[in-house]
């Protein structure tokens, strides 16, 4: 968890040195690159604590923190998918309208809404209906 964290700050370093270094280049006028940069050092940031109050609050010894640490120490289970489901796909399919009016016209969202909608509470829900139902 420690090498994680340290990944990430270093990361998210990075990215704002890489952004305040390009909106000075473009002279603070080009707003898709200045920003962007700037979402990912803030995104690296935010990964950073996140698992740094984890790994502060468990005391989580990852097998990659050790220096014996061994690659089978990492095997198991990783959590509980649905490979019968569809709702991924209908979410994937209302992301893809809501970018598509992102980059055609606003009113485009009025058709992604519902779709993304549907698509997220069948994902939440899924497993509490029918065949699957716990």
């Amino acid at each position: 968890m420690k090498t994680s964290v340290k990944t990430f700050v270093l990361l998210g370093i990075f990215f704002l040195l890489a952004g305040a270094a390009y909106g000075y280049l473009t002279g603070f006028q080009e707003l898709a690159g200045f920003p962007a940069l700037l979402a990912v050092a803030a995104m690296s940031l935010m990964l950073a604590v996140y698992l740094w109050l984890v790994d502060r609050s468990t005391g989580a010894m990852l097998p990659e923190d050790r220096e014996d640490g061994e690659i089978v120490e990492m095997s198991g289970d990783y959590g509980a998918f649905s490979p019968w489901s569809w709702w991924p796909l209908l979410l994937g399919i209302g992301c893809a309208i809501f970018i598509l009016a992102l980059a055609i016209d606003w009113w485009i969202i009025g058709l992604a809404a519902p779709v993304l909608v549907l698509g997220l509470f069948g994902l939440i829900f899924e497993h509490s209906r029918g065949d699957h139902a716990h």
